[in-house]
Parts: C-alpha cells; structure tokens; sequence
C-alpha cells in the first residue's frame, strides 16, 4: 500500500495565514530610554555581575529545554519517517542462524514421546467418526489441533490434544501469526509433531475416512531401506514448454471434474496425455491423495454442477497408476489427503493472510517450487478416502484468493529463479517475492522467517540443494521408455449434467474473461464510503482482473485502500504502472461507473479506451484568452504542449485544430491504457509536473497526444451515459443493463445496494449469483 504525504499547494492568490502580520511595524519612542551612563567595560561587569550570571543560567536552561523537547520531536519525526518504508515497501527480514536457541517441550505430559508417524488434524467440534477410526491405524499417532471453536472439554483416548492454551505454553514464534478461529492452526501441530520425532506426517481432514483404515496401502510411506518399493512411476511429459498445472482428476478418470486451486483458465482442457515419461522412486516427498464421495472442489464446480440436494458421490479410477509432476509443471495440493515426508516438512506452513480455502492450495504450490529445489517431486495417488458431501454451502467469498490469483501465481514460481546457496535462505526469498507481487501479504512473510526459526530451534535440518536437477532431470528415464496410459472415461450422471468436450456455459464464459482480463490491472477510484464497499468492489471484479487496486480521499489500511484525490489522481498513476510492469493494461473505473466485463472481450487490449464518442462525455470549451477556471486550464495545457516530444506534440495539434482557443474536457471516469503507451503517459505526467492541471483536463490532453483519436477502440461507445440522472434511478430499474459495456452513474454505498447491482448483473455474468 502506498502512503503519501500531501501538503497544500499555494496559489498566487493565496493569503498568508496572518495578515495583520504583513502591516505590522516596529517604531522607536525617543524619549523611552534615560540616557546612557559612560562606564568602562569592567567597571560595568563588576557592578552587573550577578544580572550576567542570572542571565546565564537562564538561557543554558532555556537551552537545554529545548534541545530535549527537539529531542523528543526528532525521535518523534525519525520514528514517523521509518514507519513510512514500512508501509510503502516490504522489507526481508534477517534471521541470525548461527543465535537461534533450541525450544524443547517442558509444557505437555508429551515431553519425552517419540513416534515417526503422525497424523494431523484441526478440530473444531466434538470427535467425529473420521477420527474415532484414525485409532486403528498402526503404527500412527493421532495429533489433534484445536482452535476457538473446539469445545473445551474435547477429548479422545489414544490422541493428543492441543488446545489454544497448549499451544500458546509451547513457545513456538509462528503462535503470534495465527488467527485463534481458523484449521490453520495446524502449522504448530505440524511443529510438535517434528519436535517429538516426526518422519513422515499425514495432513488429514476430519470429515474424510482413510479407504480399508490402511494409510500405507495407498501411499510409499517408505522411500528408503528394505520396505521401499523400488520402482518406476508415470510422469507428465514436457514436450508442451508453455503447460505448467495439469488437472490430475483426467487421470483418474474424470474428464469434467477440477480440483480446487486449479486456475479456472485451465478447466476445459480435458484431453489426457499423448505418453508418459518415468521417474524413478524414491523422492516423491509430497504424495497427494484423491477422495472418492465428494473429492477436493471448488465452490464454482459444487454450485454449478448440482442440479438437486443429492449429495455428490463421484468416483475415481482407483486401478489408475500414480502419477509424478516434473519439473516446471504443478498440481493442486491440499490439507486434508496428503502425504509429508521429512525432506518436505519446511513446505507444511499454511499462509495466514490469504483466505481459508486458498491457504493450503497456495502452500502446495510454494512447496512444490521449492521441492525441485532438493530433486524432490509430487505425485499423485489414486483414491486414498472417502469424503461424504454434506450438503453444505461452500465459501465462494473464501475461494476468491483462488480465482483472483492462482494462475498468476503459477506463472510466477515457475519463472521464479534463486541463487541463494541453503534452502532455508531459499524459501525466505521466495516468501518475499509472493509477498512483493502481492500474493500474500508482509505478515507471511514474518511467519515464514518465524517458521523457519522454529524449524530450526525444535531440530529440523533443511535437506541439501540439488541445484543442477533444475537444468537436467537425471532421474528421468530416457525417451525410449515412455509408457501410454489410456484413462477411463467414468459415468458422470452424479454431475446432473452431461458430460460434454468442455464445461458448462457459465464457467466456460468466466474462464474466457478471466483469461482476457487475467493479466489487466483494474484501478478503481472510490468517492463513497469504502468500509461498506471496497471488499465487496474486490469480490465483484477480482474474479476477472489481475489485481484491483482501490483509491480513496482517505487511506484505510485495514482494507489496503490507498490514499488518491481524484481532481488530480492521474498523477498518481505512473507509481501504480512501476507495480505491474508486465501487466498488458491498465483500466481506470470511478465507482459511479459499473462496468460489464462481459462486452469488453471484443475490444483490443493494445489500444487506447476512452469515452470520446459518448455523447456528453466529452465537451470543448472555448476560452479565448478568458482568465476564468477554464482559462487557466488551458493556459497550462499549451504550456504542457510546447514542451512535448516531437511525436507527442503533432498528434496533439493534429487533432486539436485550435487548441489555441478552446479546452477540451472529459468525464475521466472510466478509460484504458495498454502498457505499450504506458511510458508516453508517464512521459506526458512528469511534463505536467506541479501545474495544476485537473484530471477531467489532463485525460485527454494525454490521450490525443499518445495516439490518433481515430485509432481508440470504440468499445465505450454504446454505454449508457448521463450527467444529471433523475434522482429516483434504481440500481434494479430499466436505467442498468447488461447489453452496454458500462452504465454511469450507479452509485453503490453499502451491502444492500451491491447486493441489488450483484443481482441485476447477473443477467450477463449467472455465476455472480453465487456472490449473494
């Protein structure tokens, strides 16, 4: 979040703060002072001496008072200087390797137990079913998480329970980071799980039950020694260089269903391998298990593919071979079916400043990153439990993390690049990086070096780097060796729909918006109340924009609402481009405005977008020399105009025939800028400079000196526009519709009003019904 200091700018006409101060004259009465005596210098110091001496003393105190009172306001001014940094850059934290002390556990009755195999799971309620048949699983240890809503009295004979209070005596840092109400809590079970001996852990959910009450029957438990099975496994190919998450539900036979995490733009693709590789066994480190019943989906999927109250009851090839991700392609991997092994336990920390449902998703992927780091891989098993549907609502406020981001994200850790020489320095660095792109906030990245400390002060050590299997898998079998697997095509009457080549209509649309404005950045300036709007304007629009950044008269961090005044907020813009250098463009949006994404698909995203054939949208003033606002205006506009570059300057005048007479002025309200004209606008900004030059003048002064007016797209040309509405205009009445490509103004102030705008769109985006 940017802050920024603004002081109020003088005009020539301003008055001084006091103006009787301006007449204000010192005059000398002759007659006030007695003539002056004529003495020498000493003779003068020894009759005053004590009046020197008093005067002294007077001004050294006087002197010391004020230094320390400027004392005070310095460490004052100097504390407030360094708190600025922190909100506008995010900072690495250093961590002492060589001073972290040891924690041991001197609080629970567990202090001396020892056990390799542990499965961990968040409580929230009395002991269910799942649980209870955890207990006849040899050979592991039950380890139950609770959090506020646990109930106090919860027990299980054969578990150990660690409830809040148990958690806050153990002395693990990341206990600071964690929200008391939520199952990711589970990172200090993960902790004392390691802490008491941890070699392999089970990341359970306590509504699934593990398939024959056999958790080594379905996953390689042992990787090394006698018991390993040495053999050979599928992996996806890499001949496509440009693939890099698959949907692994394919595999198992089913073509129409996604896992949650799996970036919507990626549904339709529904064909299966043409061939496999193979990979050797042996470093398949995260193991992610399939649910039969009710597999991991998304809230998307479970709305749009139930018809009727039944619960969902889909199955999955369980004769299916397991599958291994290489290098360079990713799988979603959650939190209540998968297998950790002790080369993987640094990659078990779950985010805290994402959403719940996206938490453990986004924790797969940043493992999955760092585990080819140290030669290690995921692979994916066949049905390893049972989860029942329970027929309950699923959180799609929750997911929005997921469908905002996680394709970007994807993208980025695979591009992702570290030279730093310990896996420990590697993870921090890449926390860091999630946490400058905006995929999780600076507070993950604290709990990151808090985990890491933690790690390392109960124990763990970090697996060593094998950088150079990044560049050559050497543990891929050579191309001669490739295998077919042909998967099953299972029955998919459950779904209520059939099975076609592609998803439903309404999902196929999304996924078409999402991947055209996937990689475009939504500016939206706020002049209504943001604490009763700015989450829900995210929730609306972060599900088709890359990133929705929200200005306002008044910054709220607690919202991450950024500090902008809109008479001059195109100012402010070329520090929002710096953010998103890679992004293809940038959409400006007041929220008068409601913008239906839906018929901008058609319109070229390497063009300029501006309201220029809306009728009384745009206006010219003539001034002729008139020393009125409008005057002026144009004053400094001809000022800016004779200091443009060549190019800038004639398609300026190439369209403003007589721009030495009249001012041309727009609604600035809503326009688009591609990011091959990004540095003519931010060229265009710095000429500007101080001159008070307002944004409904600067707008398309900018934007017919970056192009021709005759190359910007029109797709604003057929939006519903007026000036002065009739005050008795409904958000649900005839004025809105879901035809044009933005209708102005509709004004939304609270939850009952977007509510109402959420429903009226729906008419073109069926899927935002799911939002209310």
């Amino acid at each position: 979040m940017l802050v920024q200091q603004n002081t109020p700018n003088l005009t020539p006409n301003s008055k001084p703060q006091n103006p009787k101060l301006k007449s204000f004259r010192t005059t000398i009465h002759p007659n006030r002072f007695s003539p002056s005596k004529s003495l020498d210098f000493s003779t003068w110091v020894s009759q005053n001496l004590y009046k020197i001496v008093t005067i002294t003393i007077l001004i050294a105190t006087v002197a010391v008072v004020f230094f320390l009172r400027n004392a005070g306001d310095s460490a004052t001014f100097f504390c407030y200087q360094s708190e600025i940094p922190q909100i506008k850059t995010i900072t690495l934290p250093k961590i002492d390797y060589d001073s972290i002390t040891p924690i041991s556990d001197t609080t629970t009755p567990y202090s001396r137990f020892r056990s390799d195999q542990w499965i961990v799971v968040s409580v929230s309620d009395y002991p269910s079913n799942s649980v209870k048949k955890l207990l006849k699983i040899k050979g592991w240890q039950v380890l139950a998480v609770g959090n506020s809503k646990t109930p106090s009295d919860w027990s299980l004979k054969g578990t150990i329970f660690l409830s809040l209070e148990d958690q806050a005596k153990l002395g693990f840092r990341v206990v600071d980071y964690l929200p008391y109400d939520s199952y990711v809590r589970k990172s200090i079970g993960y902790l004392f799980a390691i802490q008491h001996g941890a070699k392999k852990i089970f990341d359970f959910d306590d509504r699934a039950e593990i398939i024959d009450d056999d958790i080594n029957k379905h996953f390689d438990v042992e990787l090394t020694g006698e018991n390993a099975k040495k053999e050979v496994i599928l992996q996806y190919n890499r001949d496509n260089t440009n693939r890099t998450v698959v949907n692994p539900y394919i595999h198992f036979g089913q073509r129409s269903v996604w896992p949650r995490g799996l970036p919507l733009e990626n549904v339709g693709q529904i064909e299966h391998e043409e061939y496999y590789d193979q990979v050797f066994s042996g470093n398949q480190f995260i193991q992610q298990g399939i649910s039969n019943g009710l597999p991991d989906v998304d809230s998307v999927f479970y709305f749009t593919r139930k018809q009727k109250l039944e619960p969902f009851d889909i199955r999955f090839d369980q004769h299916a071979p397991k599958v291994a991700l290489p290098q360079g392609i990713m799988v979603p991997v959650n939190s209540f079916n998968t297998m950790f092994h002790y080369s993987s336990f640094w990659g078990l920390m779950l985010p805290v400043s994402v959403s719940s449902m996206a938490s453990d998703v986004l924790r797969g992927y940043f493992a999955q990153r760092l585990l080819w780091e140290i030669g290690g891989y995921v692979v994916v098993y066949p049905p390893t439990v049972h989860r029942y549907d329970t027929i309950e609502s699923y959180p799609f406020v929750e997911e929005n993390d997921l469908h905002v981001n996680v394709g970007n994200l994807v993208t980025f850790l695979v591009s992702w690049k570290s030279d730093k020489q310990r896996l420990f320095e590697k993870i921090l660095e890449l926390s860091y990086a999630i946490a400058k792109e905006g995929f999780w906030s600076e507070k993950d990245l604290k709990f990151t070096a808090a985990w890491i400390q933690d790690l390392i002060s109960i124990g763990y050590l970090q697996p060593h780097l094998m950088s150079i299997e990044l560049k050559r898998q050497k543990s891929i079998i050579n191309h001669g060796d490739r295998k077919d697997f042909v998967p099953q095509k299972l029955p998919s009457y459950f779904l209520g729909v059939e099975e076609t080549n592609t998803v439903n209509y309404e999902i196929g649309n999304l996924v078409r918006w999402r991947k055209y404005f996937g990689n475009v950045v939504l500016i939206m300036f706020c002049s209504g109340p943001v604490e009763r709007t700015a989450l829900e304007w995210r929730l609306l629009y972060g599900r088709i924009f890359k990133s929705v950044i929200i200005l306002a008269e008044k910054k709220d961090r607690d919202l991450v609402v950024e500090e902008g005044h809109f008479d001059h907020l195109y100012k402010q813009l070329p520090k929002l481009f710096d953010r998103f250098t890679n992004a293809e463009g940038f959409l400006f949006l007041q929220d008068d405005t409601i913008l239906n994404y839906w018929n901008l698909v058609q319109a070229n995203k390497t063009k300029l977008w501006i309201t220029d054939k809306v009728s009384r949208s745009w206006s010219t003033v003539p001034y002729d020399g008139n020393k009125d606002w409008y005057g002026k205006q144009a004053e400094m506009v001809k000022k800016v105009v004779s200091l443009m570059p060549a190019h800038l300057q004639i398609s300026y005048k190439d369209h403003i025939k007589n721009h030495d007479s009249s001012l041309t002025i727009c609604t600035s309200d809503l326009f688009y800028i591609p990011q091959r004209l990004v540095v003519d606008f931010v060229d265009l900004v710095n000429l500007v400079g101080d001159l008070d030059i307002h944004q409904k003048v600067a707008i398309p002064m900018f934007f017919i000196a970056m192009d021709s007016i005759q190359n910007f797209d029109p797709v604003f040309s057929k939006m519903i526009y007026k000036r002065k509405p009739s005050l008795n205009i409904n958000i649900t009445a005839s004025f809105y519709s879901p035809e044009v490509p933005a209708v102005h103004p509709l004004r939304v102030s609270n939850e009952q009003e977007f509510i109402k705008l959420v429903r009226v769109m729906a008419a073109g985006d069926p899927l935002l019904l799911d939002l209310v």
